[in-house]
This record gives structure tokens, sequence and C-alpha cells, in this order.
């Protein structure tokens, strides 16, 4: 399994787990499946639920202006969100 995929597994099994989609397994997700509206139906609670976790999995930040529809539209794309930023060096004070 490559990085991308691990990636993409991992969202999909936080989707399931973190927002208590019962009865909905990780693999029932499309990478490409909208995840709002007349996809998965998720809102925009959802959406702050599933920034935590993914702060807290993939050890990362994610700012308030970093997040928009596009970035949400899917797990595709919430994917290569993630690993942009896993891809960027920390941001923060300069070390002395």
């Amino acid at each position: 399994m490559s990085e991308h995929d691990a990636t993409r597994a991992t969202i999909k099994r936080l989707i399931v787990e973190s927002l208590n989609l019962e009865g909905m397994s990780p693999e029932s997700i499309g990478d490409d499946q909208r995840l709002f509206g007349q996809g998965l139906g998720l809102d925009s609670v959802d959406a702050l639920e599933l920034v935590v976790a993914l702060e807290k999995e993939f050890q990362i930040s994610i700012q308030s202006d970093e997040i928009d529809r596009q970035v949400f539209a899917s797990v595709a794309d919430l994917a290569a969100f993630v690993e942009r930023l896993r891809a960027e060096p920390p941001s923060g004070p300069p070390h002395a």
C-alpha cells in the first residue's frame, strides 16, 4: 500500500470512527465520493470534528483559513490536503 493509499484509508477510518457513522465501514466510502450534501451527508459540525481528528492522527495543524469546500469535497481531496501539510516544514519561531 502506497503512502497515498494509506492516507486515504486512514481518513476513511477517521470519518467512520470520529463521526460515529454506525452501519458504515471505511471500505464503503469511495475516494471521490462527496462528503457533504448528497454524498455522505456530513455537516459543518462533522467538519469541525473531522479537523480535530485529522490534527491528532497526522500531527498537523489546520488553520481555519485553510478549510474550504474544495479541501473537504472528497476523501481524495482531503488526502491531498493532508499530504501537502505533512510535507511542509513546521512553522514557528526560528531556533536561536
